[in-house]
C-alpha cells in the first residue's frame, strides 16, 4: 500500500467551550476520493478547513505527504509552524468553497491566473496557456474574458475549480459546493467534479450531502456526528446498508433519487 497523503491522529478542535472534533484518526491514500456527509454541526467542515490551515487544531497532528502540518522541526526541537512551512506544505492542497471567493474586478482568465504568477513565480505566457485549458476543461473557454458578475452561480463555481486545478493541488477539498447554487444549477458543477475524480490521480475530500452524487464518486464515505466518525465504509455499504439508527435516521432524510 502506498503511504497516506493526509493523515489525522486523534484530531481535536474546540471553539470555546465546544469541542467540533473529538479525536479524529483519518487517513486518505493517495489518488483516494473520500466523502463526508452527516448533519450540520458534525465537524465535516472543520475537518478540511484544518488541512486548508484555515483554523488550527487544539490537539493532534496533521501530516501531509509524511510531513507535520501544524509543527516543523528546527534543530532538534518541534517547533510551531511559520508562515513559509505552511505555505509550502498547503502548496499541496486546493479548496473549492461554497461562495465561489472569485475577484470581482478580474476577468474569469486573470481570477485563474493570479495565483500560480504571484505565489508560484511562473511565466505569465505559460500561466495563460494553462489557464485557458483549466478553463476549457470546466466547460467554460468562452468566457475567458467576462468577469464574475456576468456569469451564473454554477459557472462562477466551475472557474474557483479551474482556479484551484491551477495550482496542481494533490488534495482537493469540496466544501459543499452545491449548497449555494440554484437546483437547475447543481447538475453541471457535479458533472465536472465527476469528471475530475474520474481522469486524476488527484485525491478528494467532498463535504457533501448530495448522497447519489457521493454514491457514485467516492471510494469511501464518512459520516461523522458530533465530532466523531460513527460509520465510514464503501459507499453501498454506508449509502445503502447504513448500520447504525443514526446513520439510518440521517439518511432516511434524503428522497433517493436511485
Amino acid at each position: 500500500m502506498n503511504a497516506p497523503i493526509v493523515q489525522y491522529k486523534n484530531v481535536r478542535k474546540a471553539f470555546g467551550d465546544v469541542e467540533v472534533l473529538k479525536g479524529i484518526d483519518l487517513d486518505i491514500a493517495p489518488g483516494e476520493k473520500v466523502a463526508l456527509i452527516g448533519p450540520s454541526g458534525s465537524g465535516k467542515t472543520t475537518i478540511i478547513r484544518l488541512l486548508m490551515t484555515l483554523e488550527e487544531p487544539t490537539s493532534g497532528v496533521i501530516e501531509v505527504n509524511g510531513e507535520n502540518l501544524w509543527l516543523m522541526e528546527k534543530g532538534s526541537k518541534m517547533l510551531p509552524a511559520d508562515e513559509k512551512h505552511l505555505r509550502a506544505i498547503r502548496g499541496d492542497i486546493g479548496m473549492v468553497f461554497q461562495h465561489f471567493n472569485l475577484f470581482p474586478h478580474m476577468t474569469i482568465l486573470e481570477n485563474c491566473m493570479l495565483a500560480p504568477t504571484i505565489v508560484k513565480k511562473k511565466d505569465k505566457a505559460a500561466v495563460r496557456e494553462n489557464a485557458l485549458e483549466m478553463l476549457d476543461k470546466v466547460g467554460l473557454s468562452d468566457k475567458v474574458d467576462l468577469y464574475p458578475s456576468q456569469l451564473s452561480g454554477g459557472q462562477k463555481q466551475r472557474v474557483a475549480m479551474a482556479r484551484a486545478l491551477m495550482m496542481k493541488p494533490k488534495v482537493m477539498l469540496f466544501d459543499e459546493v452545491t449548497s449555494a447554487l440554484d437546483p437547475e444549477l447543481v447538475g453541471e458543477v457535479l458533472e465536472v467534479i465527476r469528471g475530475l475524480a474520474k481522469s486524476g490521480e488527484m485525491a478528494m475530500i467532498l463535504v457533501t450531502h448530495e448522497m447519489d452524487f457521493a454514491l457514485d464518486i467516492a471510494d469511501r464515505v464518512l459520516f461523522l456526528n458530533e465530532g466523531v466518525i460513527e460509520e465510514e465504509g464503501h459507499p453501498e455499504e454506508i449509502l445503502v446498508n447504513p448500520k447504525s439508527e443514526r446513520l439510518q435516521d440521517f439518511l432516511s432524510r434524503f428522497t433517493s433519487s436511485r
